[in-house]
């Protein structure tokens, strides 16, 4: 499995899925929480710093994964954006 440097502490766990290589799963708030104290990075920042250079950075089938915890907004969001709103 391969993991993301400088994010140990933003570990959630592993996801499973069927016939499909194991994968680390980070925290992504708590990514960016990181990036803020460690590289003095503002919210803004952190972001976009996770979107282009983090979740966009494809190294294989066990790339690893970012999780955010459930929320209405966040599903809305998503929904949204896939429907190309």
């Amino acid at each position: 499995m391969k993991t993301a440097d400088g994010f140990d502490d933003a570990i959630a766990g592993i996801i499973r899925q069927f016939n499909q290589p194991a994968k680390v799963v980070y925290d992504y708030g708590k990514c960016l929480e990181i990036l803020e104290k460690r590289d003095g990075m503002t919210h803004d920042e952190a972001i976009e710093f996770m979107e282009f250079n983090v979740v966009g950075a494809y190294v294989g089938e066990d790339t690893p994964a970012w999780m955010m915890p459930y929320s209405e907004a966040l599903i809305e969001h998503y929904a949204e954006e896939e429907a190309g709103c």
